[in-house]
This record gives C-alpha cells, sequence and structure tokens, in this order.
C-alpha cells in the first residue's frame, strides 16, 4: 500500500470533480403526475409557472409535487396517484375518477409546470391553499412553500401565515389568468425569492 504525504500539498492529486446531485429524472416522473383532478370535472383549475434560479433563469430539471384538500377542506384519503398491476408490476396511471389531491410534475424543457386540480377548500383558520415541494439540482434539501388563490381578499388577510411574511406575501399568492388559470412562478433566491417554509 503506498502512503501519501498529505503534509505537502504538492504530493497530493486532485481528486475528480463531481456535479451536485441529487437527480431526479429516474424513477420520479410519472404519467399523468399534472393530472390531479378526476376527468372532466367541473370544477378544475390549472396552475401553471416556472421554477427559476437566482438569476431568473428557468430550470428544466426540476419537480414540483402538491398536495391540496378537496373543495369541502377535507383531505382525501384514496389511493390511486401511483397505482401498479398487481400482475405485472407495471404502472397503471391514476384511475381519473377518485381526487387523491397530490401529483409530481417534472418541468418542462422551458423551466414550466402545470397542474389541473380543485380549487382547495379552508382548513382550520388559514386561507385555502396549495402545498408545494419543490426538489431542483444543487438543492440538497427540498423546499416547501404554498399557492394561495386570488379571491376573496378578507379570507387572505386575516390568514395567519401571510400576516407573518408582510410585504413578501405576494410570492405565495398566484396570478389570477381567468378561465380557471392561475400563474404562480416559483424564484429559488434573489430578488423576488418565494417564501419557504421550514417544518419542525
Amino acid at each position: 500500500m503506498t502512503k501519501i504525504d498529505t503534509s505537502n500539498p504538492e504530493s497530493v492529486l486532485p481528486t475528480p470533480s463531481h456535479t451536485v446531485g441529487p437527480f431526479y429524472g429516474y424513477a420520479l416522473p410519472f404519467r399523468g403526475g399534472e393530472e390531479i383532478a378526476p376527468l372532466a370535472h367541473p370544477g378544475t383549475i390549472t396552475v401553471h409557472g416556472y421554477v427559476l434560479d437566482g438569476e431568473g433563469r428557468p430550470l428544466p430539471d426540476a419537480f414540483v409535487e402538491l398536495w391540496g384538500p378537496a373543495p369541502d377542506g377535507t383531505v382525501p384519503q384514496v389511493d390511486g396517484s401511483i397505482r401498479r398491476d398487481p400482475a405485472t408490476g407495471g404502472y397503471l396511471g391514476r384511475n381519473g375518477v377518485e381526487f387523491t389531491g397530490w401529483g409530481r410534475i417534472q418541468t418542462d424543457a422551458n423551466g414550466h409546470w402545470y397542474a389541473r386540480t380543485l380549487r382547495p377548500g379552508a382548513r382550520g383558520h388559514s386561507a385555502p391553499y396549495l402545498s408545494v415541494c419543490v426538489f431542483a439540482r444543487g438543492l440538497l434539501m427540498h423546499l416547501f412553500t404554498r399557492i394561495y388563490l386570488p379571491g376573496d381578499e378578507t379570507v387572505l388577510a386575516a390568514d395567519p401565515l401571510l400576516t407573518q411574511v408582510g410585504a413578501r406575501r405576494d410570492t405565495l399568492i398566484a396570478g389570477d389568468e381567468g378561465n380557471g388559470t392561475y400563474r404562480f412562478d416559483i424564484r429559488l433566491q434573489g430578488e423576488g425569492e418565494t417564501v419557504f417554509l421550514e417544518f419542525q
């Protein structure tokens, strides 16, 4: 065994460089992850946006996970987001009938994501919101945030979290584009950084 003298920096060989992971392209994406609402449900809304880095550049390889209650505020308790065929183990996709409240979306080559879901109902003292988890390259820990949908300003003004973040509250409220479509961009850092939450 060769012994290396680490006290002399000139005798130490450099280690190979590595790209900082984690990498999410294998096994995590699944077909239909963006279709959270049951097929042809009349209350379907679309939420979309971009995941942006600190310089405002879109990230083409990020993941956005959404969780939301049903319109009546109840938390869905049904299986069905990632069903598998018991005989073959193959992926079956959603059953298209039940609302699970959960979806996972990979950003496209332009850093864009979208999901079709149901408008969340209020729970407790909070205004209605969708919970969001963001995974992206260079993030060793995923980030949590919320998407509040515009509507009753009185309800939004009374929300405990929106009250705490003050002037940055606009980074948590989606823009209404009409026809049940809302835009919510997620900026990971820099000017206009989205408010991220820490759970303990």
